[in-house]
């Protein structure tokens, strides 16, 4: 029975992964869960899986947290900090690690599981995003397991032959027979709105999402295509190829969730309805297959597949997050740490959708030709560039 530490319990991975273990309880126990604030369902999810311990990143929290739980004749012990996400991953009695607290907060905790030769199911894509080689390079150098948890990564994952699924982060696919991987994206809810009115868009309308239902923050970056440019970035990284080999298309039914082109002319595609308990069943279950309470793709009903180039013109920021990945490491770095600022003040309704791309657009271009060698110099850009951007963001208010 797998040992699971759920990193980001609260939010929409994490809540599905649970739903997931709970399917199927004669193959995962819940040994910790971890989030940032939220006391009232993390304290939910305590009484239904009784684990072992939690974390709460914010002290106050985990504090009314401790009590709630005493309160409730709950024995689980509860920690706080940022300092608590990694040490419930080095915990001995844990083995598999779903890495789904959302931005850089998920980098360092996901780096120590790697280097704790835990199974990382890993759905925080800026881990790869932000320090992409030193990663990679911890993943080799260990006795981790990696699997992809996003949808488009655990589908191209899926379609690749079964040897080169043992080496993510070092497959060798052009030598198997793999010409191109091609990352299918719905396009978000603007993939036909006007670009006059741009200037406009709402929060509200960019978390409306056509097919899938998600945080906020990744809501916002489906709009704008930022998350399949950071997807770009982590399928280099994941499958050891050249952004030349990974081709970006708009399917608007989102069915099929990637492809991979081979040499021979051939196209796998792995398909089903919309719904991240997949690719969550998928790598918990790994190799096998489980119940995911997910519905069978119906064929009858399916709407048409459609296929489209994306207009980088609609899209700039997808355009910029593919030009940072040819461009290196500080590129991606500094791309994230800008967005996940930009993202928040639009939220916040304190910019414009379209001051999205300004502020990651100058981001980059101020510290692309920075070094980036270690964890501290990724934790360090990252932190300048959230202050450059912040700065940046006041000088349009």
């Amino acid at each position: 029975m797998h040992q699971i530490c759920i990193l980001g319990s609260t939010g929409s991975i994490g809540v599905s992964t649970l739903d997931v273990i709970q399917r199927n309880p004669e193959l995962f126990q819940v040994a910790s869960l971890a989030a940032n604030t939220n006391v009232d369902v993390i304290f939910e999810q305590c009484r239904t899986f009784s684990p072992r311990r939690v974390a709460l990143v914010s002290e106050p929290h985990a504090k009314e947290l401790a009590q709630r739980l005493n309160d409730a004749n709950l024995s689980i012990e509860v920690l706080s900090g940022e300092a608590a996400l990694c040490e419930l991953v080095v915990d001995e009695s844990t083995d598999t690690i779903m890495a789904a607290i959302v931005g850089a907060a998920g980098l360092l905790p996901t780096y120590q599981a790697i280097k704790a030769d835990k199974r990382v199911l890993l759905a925080n894509k800026e881990a790869l995003v932000t320090s992409g080689k030193i990663f990679i390079d911890a993943l080799k150098q260990s006795n981790a397991t990696l699997l992809p948890i996003d949808s488009e990564h655990n589908a191209i994952y899926q379609c690749l032959p079964w040897a080169e699924q043992q080496h993510v982060g070092e497959c060798q696919l052009k030598d198997n027979g793999v010409n191109k991987l091609l990352l299918t994206g719905s396009g978000g809810p603007f993939r036909t709105y006007p670009l006059a009115d741009f200037d406009t868009i709402t929060p509200a309308q960019a978390c409306k999402h056509p097919n899938w239902d998600m945080g906020r923050k990744i809501s916002v970056d489906s709009a704008t295509m930022m998350n399949k440019g950071l997807e770009f970035i982590e399928a280099k990284w994941l499958f050891n190829v050249a952004p030349e080999d990974i081709q970006v298309v708009l399917h608007p039914q989102s069915t099929i969730h990637s492809m991979v082109q081979y040499k021979d002319g051939s196209v796998l595609a792995q398909m089903g309805n919309p719904d991240m308990r997949t690719p969550i069943a998928h790598a918990l279950a790994y190799p096998k297959r489980v119940d995911a309470g997910v519905d069978n793709l119906d064929f009858f009903t399916t709407a048409s597949f459609d296929f489209q180039a994306p207009d980088f013109e609609r899209y700039p920021n997808l355009k910029l997050a593919i030009e940072a990945c040819k461009a290196g490491q500080a590129a991606c770095t500094a791309l994230n740490a800008a967005n996940e600022i930009a993202v928040e003040a639009f939220l916040n309704e304190q910019i414009k959708f379209t001051d999205i791309f300004k502020i990651n657009e100058t981001s980059v271009k101020k510290f692309v030709l920075e070094q980036v060698i270690t964890i501290d110099d990724v934790l360090d850009l990252d932190g300048r560039a959230r202050e450059f951007a912040i700065t940046t963001l006041k000088a349009m208010q």
